[in-house]
Protein backbone atom coordinates (compact mmCIF):
# COMPACT_ATOMS: atom_id res chain seq x y z
CA UNK A 1 0.00 0.00 0.00
CA UNK A 2 1.34 3.27 -1.28
CA UNK A 3 2.00 6.33 1.18
CA UNK A 4 1.27 9.74 0.40
CA UNK A 5 4.73 10.30 0.18
CA UNK A 6 6.88 7.81 -2.27
CA UNK A 7 9.64 5.69 -0.11
CA UNK A 8 12.78 6.29 -2.23
CA UNK A 9 15.55 3.54 -1.97
CA UNK A 10 18.88 5.70 -2.23
CA UNK A 11 22.44 3.07 -2.99
CA UNK A 12 25.98 3.88 -4.46
CA UNK A 13 29.25 2.40 -4.96
CA UNK A 14 31.01 5.05 -3.23
CA UNK A 15 30.48 3.75 -0.16
CA UNK A 16 28.17 4.90 2.66
CA UNK A 17 30.12 7.86 3.47
CA UNK A 18 30.77 9.09 0.79
CA UNK A 19 29.63 12.85 -0.27
CA UNK A 20 28.07 11.56 -3.15
CA UNK A 21 25.62 9.53 -1.23
CA UNK A 22 25.05 12.36 1.04
CA UNK A 23 24.25 14.56 -1.10
CA UNK A 24 21.48 12.09 -3.10
CA UNK A 25 19.51 11.31 0.14
CA UNK A 26 19.40 15.25 0.93
CA UNK A 27 17.62 15.61 -2.38
CA UNK A 28 15.45 12.57 -2.10
CA UNK A 29 14.34 13.35 1.42
CA UNK A 30 12.57 16.54 0.15
CA UNK A 31 10.73 13.91 -2.04
CA UNK A 32 9.97 11.30 0.42
CA UNK A 33 11.15 9.00 2.97
CA UNK A 34 14.36 7.53 2.28
CA UNK A 35 15.92 4.12 2.93
CA UNK A 36 19.84 4.14 2.37
CA UNK A 37 21.31 0.72 1.78
CA UNK A 38 25.39 1.74 0.36
CA UNK A 39 28.85 -0.60 0.21
CA UNK A 40 30.80 0.09 3.93
CA UNK A 41 33.20 0.30 1.39
CA UNK A 42 34.08 1.80 -1.82
CA UNK A 43 33.15 -0.65 -4.66
CA UNK A 44 33.64 1.60 -7.96
CA UNK A 45 33.94 -0.70 -10.85
CA UNK A 46 32.16 -3.70 -9.42
CA UNK A 47 29.60 -3.95 -12.37
CA UNK A 48 26.89 -6.24 -11.81
CA UNK A 49 28.97 -8.76 -9.00
CA UNK A 50 27.17 -10.53 -6.40
CA UNK A 51 28.59 -11.94 -3.27
CA UNK A 52 28.90 -15.98 -3.35
CA UNK A 53 30.29 -18.24 -1.30
CA UNK A 54 30.28 -16.26 1.74
CA UNK A 55 28.06 -14.19 3.70
CA UNK A 56 27.06 -10.80 3.72
CA UNK A 57 26.40 -8.54 6.49
CA UNK A 58 24.00 -6.03 6.60
CA UNK A 59 24.04 -3.51 9.68
CA UNK A 60 21.72 -0.39 10.71
CA UNK A 61 23.63 2.55 11.30
CA UNK A 62 23.00 5.94 12.66
CA UNK A 63 25.08 8.44 10.23
CA UNK A 64 22.72 11.32 9.57
CA UNK A 65 19.82 12.22 11.69
CA UNK A 66 16.51 10.93 10.49
CA UNK A 67 17.76 8.81 7.87
CA UNK A 68 17.20 5.03 7.78
CA UNK A 69 20.13 3.71 6.27
CA UNK A 70 21.96 0.22 6.46
CA UNK A 71 25.72 -0.33 5.26
CA UNK A 72 26.44 -3.82 3.66
CA UNK A 73 29.50 -5.72 3.29
CA UNK A 74 28.58 -6.89 -0.11
CA UNK A 75 28.20 -5.13 -3.71
CA UNK A 76 26.20 -2.36 -4.73
CA UNK A 77 24.49 -4.84 -6.58
CA UNK A 78 23.77 -7.35 -2.85
CA UNK A 79 22.43 -3.94 -1.60
CA UNK A 80 19.64 -3.66 -3.86
CA UNK A 81 18.94 -7.21 -2.84
CA UNK A 82 18.94 -7.06 0.60
CA UNK A 83 17.39 -4.03 0.76
CA UNK A 84 14.18 -5.39 -1.30
CA UNK A 85 14.53 -9.04 0.57
CA UNK A 86 15.44 -7.92 3.85
CA UNK A 87 14.63 -4.08 4.66
CA UNK A 88 11.98 -3.56 2.67
CA UNK A 89 10.57 -7.71 3.21
CA UNK A 90 10.07 -8.04 -0.39
CA UNK A 91 7.47 -4.65 -1.00
CA UNK A 92 9.20 -2.35 -3.42
CA UNK A 93 9.84 0.88 -3.03
CA UNK A 94 8.53 3.59 -4.86
CA UNK A 95 12.25 4.57 -6.62
CA UNK A 96 15.50 3.35 -6.43
CA UNK A 97 18.16 5.95 -7.27
CA UNK A 98 22.18 5.63 -7.15
CA UNK A 99 24.93 7.87 -6.59
CA UNK A 100 26.09 10.85 -7.34
CA UNK A 101 29.14 8.62 -8.51
CA UNK A 102 32.59 10.44 -7.93
CA UNK A 103 33.23 10.27 -11.63
CA UNK A 104 31.49 10.10 -15.15
CA UNK A 105 29.63 6.58 -16.04
CA UNK A 106 28.65 7.62 -19.69
CA UNK A 107 29.11 5.57 -22.77
CA UNK A 108 30.90 2.59 -22.30
CA UNK A 109 31.54 3.16 -18.71
CA UNK A 110 28.03 2.21 -17.63
CA UNK A 111 29.27 -1.78 -18.26
CA UNK A 112 31.50 -1.60 -15.39
CA UNK A 113 29.81 1.01 -12.97
CA UNK A 114 28.78 -0.22 -9.42
CA UNK A 115 26.76 2.62 -9.70
CA UNK A 116 24.80 1.75 -12.45
CA UNK A 117 24.73 -1.80 -11.85
CA UNK A 118 23.03 -1.16 -8.33
CA UNK A 119 20.21 0.89 -10.62
CA UNK A 120 19.96 -1.95 -13.38
CA UNK A 121 19.16 -4.47 -10.37
CA UNK A 122 16.46 -2.10 -9.13
CA UNK A 123 15.03 -1.84 -12.53
CA UNK A 124 14.89 -5.48 -12.63
CA UNK A 125 13.71 -5.54 -9.48
CA UNK A 126 10.68 -4.07 -11.44
CA UNK A 127 11.35 -0.63 -9.28
CA UNK A 128 12.00 2.96 -11.64
CA UNK A 129 15.58 3.62 -11.10
CA UNK A 130 18.35 6.03 -12.05
CA UNK A 131 21.60 6.27 -11.79
CA UNK A 132 23.38 9.48 -10.88
CA UNK A 133 27.20 10.36 -11.65
CA UNK A 134 29.54 13.83 -11.59
CA UNK A 135 32.90 14.35 -13.65
CA UNK A 136 34.44 15.07 -10.74
CA UNK A 137 36.71 11.77 -8.84
CA UNK A 138 37.77 14.16 -6.48
CA UNK A 139 36.55 12.37 -2.56
CA UNK A 140 35.23 15.54 -1.66
CA UNK A 141 33.80 16.71 -4.81
CA UNK A 142 31.05 19.79 -4.72
CA UNK A 143 27.78 18.56 -5.85
CA UNK A 144 25.57 21.79 -5.18
CA UNK A 145 25.51 22.76 -8.95
CA UNK A 146 23.64 19.37 -9.96
CA UNK A 147 21.53 18.71 -6.99
CA UNK A 148 18.08 20.75 -8.87
CA UNK A 149 18.79 18.42 -11.77
CA UNK A 150 18.78 15.48 -9.86
CA UNK A 151 15.65 16.05 -8.22
CA UNK A 152 13.81 17.25 -11.37
CA UNK A 153 14.74 14.22 -13.12
CA UNK A 154 13.70 12.06 -10.05
CA UNK A 155 9.95 13.69 -9.84
CA UNK A 156 9.86 13.50 -13.39
CA UNK A 157 10.24 9.52 -13.21
CA UNK A 158 8.15 9.31 -9.92
CA UNK A 159 4.70 11.69 -12.17
CA UNK A 160 5.84 9.61 -15.48
CA UNK A 161 7.29 6.08 -14.77
CA UNK A 162 9.88 4.77 -16.95
CA UNK A 163 9.05 2.10 -20.31
CA UNK A 164 9.57 -1.53 -18.80
CA UNK A 165 12.71 -3.41 -18.10
CA UNK A 166 14.13 0.97 -18.66
CA UNK A 167 16.23 2.87 -16.56
CA UNK A 168 18.10 6.39 -16.68
CA UNK A 169 21.89 6.58 -17.17
CA UNK A 170 22.20 10.50 -15.98
CA UNK A 171 25.69 12.46 -16.31
CA UNK A 172 26.44 15.74 -14.63
CA UNK A 173 29.73 18.22 -16.40
CA UNK A 174 31.50 19.35 -13.75
CA UNK A 175 30.63 23.01 -14.09
CA UNK A 176 28.86 25.58 -12.06
CA UNK A 177 26.99 26.55 -15.72
CA UNK A 178 25.17 23.75 -16.87
CA UNK A 179 23.04 24.24 -19.79
CA UNK A 180 20.01 22.12 -18.85
CA UNK A 181 18.97 18.29 -19.60
CA UNK A 182 19.88 16.30 -22.99
CA UNK A 183 17.68 12.96 -23.60
CA UNK A 184 20.90 11.40 -25.77
CA UNK A 185 21.90 7.99 -26.85
CA UNK A 186 25.52 6.52 -25.46
CA UNK A 187 28.26 7.26 -27.24
CA UNK A 188 30.53 4.40 -29.10
CA UNK A 189 33.45 4.50 -27.03
CA UNK A 190 35.91 2.60 -25.74
CA UNK A 191 39.06 2.64 -23.00
CA UNK A 192 42.47 1.89 -24.82
CA UNK A 193 43.55 0.29 -22.08
CA UNK A 194 47.34 -0.43 -21.28
CA UNK A 195 49.19 -2.39 -18.01
CA UNK A 196 52.12 -0.65 -16.16
CA UNK A 197 54.57 -3.32 -14.98
CA UNK A 198 56.14 -2.70 -11.80
CA UNK A 199 57.79 -4.59 -9.37
CA UNK A 200 57.62 -4.73 -5.51
CA UNK A 201 59.73 -4.99 -3.12
CA UNK A 202 60.12 -8.98 -3.44
CA UNK A 203 61.09 -8.52 -6.93
CA UNK A 204 57.55 -9.78 -7.83
CA UNK A 205 56.21 -8.02 -11.14
CA UNK A 206 52.81 -6.54 -11.00
CA UNK A 207 50.70 -4.48 -13.30
CA UNK A 208 48.82 -1.58 -12.49
CA UNK A 209 46.08 -0.58 -15.31
CA UNK A 210 45.90 2.96 -17.07
CA UNK A 211 44.66 3.85 -20.37
CA UNK A 212 42.60 6.64 -22.01
CA UNK A 213 39.29 7.14 -23.23
CA UNK A 214 38.65 7.13 -26.98
CA UNK A 215 35.41 8.47 -28.39
CA UNK A 216 35.18 7.45 -31.89
CA UNK A 217 31.35 9.10 -32.12
CA UNK A 218 30.94 12.49 -33.76
CA UNK A 219 26.97 12.26 -33.20
CA UNK A 220 25.84 15.58 -31.45
CA UNK A 221 22.65 13.25 -29.95
CA UNK A 222 25.07 11.20 -27.52
CA UNK A 223 26.16 11.71 -23.87
CA UNK A 224 29.91 12.47 -24.37
CA UNK A 225 28.67 15.36 -26.95
CA UNK A 226 26.34 16.34 -24.34
CA UNK A 227 28.70 16.24 -21.22
CA UNK A 228 31.59 18.41 -23.51
CA UNK A 229 28.89 21.38 -24.02
CA UNK A 230 28.13 21.34 -20.34
CA UNK A 231 24.52 19.77 -20.62
CA UNK A 232 23.58 16.95 -18.36
CA UNK A 233 23.04 13.85 -20.02
CA UNK A 234 20.19 11.48 -19.45
CA UNK A 235 20.59 8.23 -21.52
CA UNK A 236 17.80 5.67 -21.44
CA UNK A 237 19.31 2.08 -21.17
CA UNK A 238 17.90 -1.62 -20.65
CA UNK A 239 19.27 -4.96 -19.19
CA UNK A 240 18.09 -6.99 -22.00
CA UNK A 241 21.35 -7.45 -23.78
CA UNK A 242 19.98 -8.86 -27.11
CA UNK A 243 21.09 -7.79 -30.40
CA UNK A 244 17.68 -7.73 -31.74
CA UNK A 245 18.78 -6.38 -35.45
CA UNK A 246 21.14 -9.10 -35.48
CA UNK A 247 18.83 -12.28 -35.20
CA UNK A 248 17.92 -12.20 -38.72
CA UNK A 249 21.38 -12.06 -39.67
CA UNK A 250 22.11 -15.36 -37.58
CA UNK A 251 18.87 -16.36 -38.95
CA UNK A 252 20.69 -16.97 -42.22
CA UNK A 253 23.74 -19.21 -40.91
CA UNK A 254 23.12 -23.05 -42.25
CA UNK A 255 24.69 -25.61 -38.85
CA UNK A 256 26.05 -28.44 -39.65
CA UNK A 257 24.62 -30.27 -37.25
Amino acid sequence: MKTAKPTILVVNDDGITAHGIKALLEVMSTIGRVVVVAPDSPQSGMGHAITIGKPLRLDKVDIYEGIEMYRCSGTPVDCVKLAVNIVFKGQKPDLCVSGINHGLNNSINVLYSGTMSAAVEGAIEGIPSIGFSLDDYNLDANFSHCLKFVKEVALQVLANGLPVNTLLNVNFPNTNNIKGIKICRQANAKWAEEFDERVDPHKRTYYWLTGEFQLDDAGEDTDSWALAHNYASVVPIQFDMTAHYAIQYLNNWKFNV
